[in-house]
């Protein structure tokens, strides 16, 4: 709810300070008086495009700023919370300022703030119904939320959106797991390969460097089998072999350890360096026996390490780094059969989510259109009483199409719902902002904020040039209208309608004067007396007539407004 309103430097104002009370609020005052500006300067608030041409005459800059009351609104209390900005005692302060240089700024509290953050916050707050651009009614999504509402189905509507998200989470996780599938497929048949290849190889750890040792000595394999017999000869217990020798100098040895007992450790070392010697003969002579020299096995060493070669090129720098790419490999191949396991998965969820989807949107499509002509109805008789007797208010309800033509359901389910309207016999219905008249648009405003005012959470609502092109019953049906809106709402209104002014709870003057050898906009609220006296002028044209002034009387103690 507006509490107050002040601008400075605006258009034909210099300085006003505006306070605000709930019910209806009616702003009069005679033509040109600048009425429409507070209006202007309000809708600066609310997110407006400002205009350096507005700024007054001699003023560097121009200031609006307002209090309002959130606390009753839950949507401005989470937009709050959202953006970490407090209220003040369940009210915010805005301020927009705009400066003859074109660097405007604006602010909620003492934050910083875009324009898009005034018109998403007041969205919640304010409906502005005139010939300016905060006009809510012509958003078509307001038209889906406003039905919604009138219907109790905003839970249903919900659900909905909630399950619509979850398919499309679904949709993004198997398209993603599906992505890239051909690059996949040639992926895993790479790892089908590799795995393959190495395990057909029989890797064995170490079994490089032994490999690498054999064919080093098979390369030299006369050699080493020249210098092995020429050891053995040179060992061996043969004439002249070291053996024999060794034999005979032990026999020798023994003989002296008999003449000299000192002698017996010497002769017990020459026996034993006999038996180690026989022993190394022994060994080299069963090397000798069991080494392979042939041509056939050198080739199979060459040719086995050629296959460990090739692997290390293509899997890793040696047989364990090979290994242990196979074993990544394996894990890799687990993944895809998990993936597709996945898929499966997933795609029973996606029918499952498909299914439960279109079910609730068929019945929240069903409960609409059977809403839309409750509604239809509603705002049609308020229309007759509004001075619209011929107007044609429909609901349309269609479906969305998708890109074949075929039913789509969105977030919000089947339906496009949008206000249609005819204001004339004879002419088709158009859509709301099609409408030409300013006056026409207020009063289908009014009537659907009549209608919708018990569920329609914006709190004040604002009518600029309301009575145009009405009077007699038509005026006093809009003026009783407003009145009985602004049991529920905070209505302000401009209007030049005694009928109307009567029914306010307050009401505001606007005047033009001269001060100081310049024209300038003041307000204020109206005492008792001068509201009789205002009254009368919009009565006569003339708040000095006694009979325009006794019938204002009337007209405000019938009314129960004095």
């Amino acid at each position: 709810m507006l509490e107050t309103l002040t601008i400075r430097g605006y258009a034909l104002i210099d300085s006003a300070n505006l306070d605000f009370s709930e019910h209806l609020t009616v702003l009069s005052g005679e033509t040109g008086a600048g009425k429409s500006i507070l209006i202007g300067a309000l809708s600066l608030l609310l997110g407006g495009k400002g205009d350096t041409e507005s700024i007054r005459v001699g003023s560097e800059e121009a200031e609006i700023a307002a209090m309002v009351r959130v606390d009753s609104c839950e949507g401005a209390l989470r937009w709050l919370a959202d953006h970490d900005i407090s209220d003040e005692e369940g009210a915010v302060l805005l301020r927009r300022v705009l400066k003859r240089n074109g660097r405007g700024s604006s602010f909620i509290q003492s934050t910083p703030a875009t324009l898009k953050d005034l018109r998403d916050l007041t969205g919640f707050l304010f409906d502005l119904h005139g010939q300016h651009e905060h006009q809510s009614l012509f958003s078509v999504d307001n038209h889906r939320l406003l039905l919604d509402r009138f219907a109790g189905l905003e839970e249903l509507a919900g659900e909905v959106a909630s399950l619509f998200t979850s398919l499309t989470s679904l949709h993004k996780e198997v398209e993603s797991l599906r992505s890239d599938e051909r690059d996949l497929l040639r992926e895993r048949d790479i790892l089908e390969y590799a795995i393959h290849e190495i395990d057909e190889s029989k890797l064995v750890p170490g079994e490089e460097e032994e490999l690498t040792r054999e064919r080093d000595l098979l390369s030299q394999s006369e050699k080493l089998f020249s210098l092995l017999e020429q050891c053995h000869s040179v060992l061996a217990e043969t004439k002249g072999g070291a053996l024999s020798q060794l034999r005979e100098a032990m026999h020798v040895v023994s003989a002296l350890a008999g003449i000299d007992p000192s002698l017996l450790t010497q002769s017990t070392r020459i026996e034993n360096a006999f038996y180690e010697i026989e022993d190394i003969e022994q060994t080299l002579r069963d090397y000798l026996q069991t080494v392979d020299f042939s041509p056939e096995r050198l080739d199979r060493c060459e040719e086995r390490l050629q296959t460990i070669h090739r692997l290390e090129k293509k899997y890793g720098e040696d047989p364990a780094a090979v290994l242990a790419y196979r074993e990544e490999a394996g894990k890799k191949l687990e993944a895809f059969a998990g993936r597709d396991e996945e898929i499966a998965r997933l795609e029973g969820e996606l029918k499952e989510a498909e299914r439960r989807l279109a079910e609730r949107a068929r019945e929240l499509s069903r409960r609409r259109k059977e809403a839309a002509s409750r509604l239809e109805k509603a705002i049609s008789e308020a229309l007759r009483f509004l001075g619209m007797p011929k107007v044609r208010f429909t609901v349309s309800t269609g479906y969305r199409e998708g890109k074949s033509g075929k039913l789509s359901c969105g977030p919000h389910g089947y339906d496009r719902i949008e206000f249609l309207i005819s204001p004339n016999v004879g002419e088709p219905e158009r859509p709301l902002k099609d409408i030409a008249s300013g006056g026409e648009l207020s009063r289908v405003m009014l009537a659907i904020k009549s209608v919708l005012s018990e569920t329609d959470q914006v709190q004040t609502l604002i009518f600029d040039e309301i009575d145009t092109g009405i009077g007699g019953e038509v005026a006093v049906a809009v003026a009783r209208y407003l009145a009985e809106l602004g049991k529920k709402k905070q209505v302000l209104c401009i209007t030049h309608l005694a009928s109307i002014a009567v029914q306010a709870d307050n009401h505001v003057i606007v005047e033009k004067q001269e001060r100081n050898g310049r024209t300038v906009t003041d307000t204020h609220p109206l005492s008792r007396e001068e509201r009789v006296a205002e009254v009368a002028r919009m009565l006569s044209g003339t708040s000095g007539g006694e009979a325009s002034l006794e019938h204002a009387r009337r007209l405000l103690e019938t009314s129960g407004r004095l």
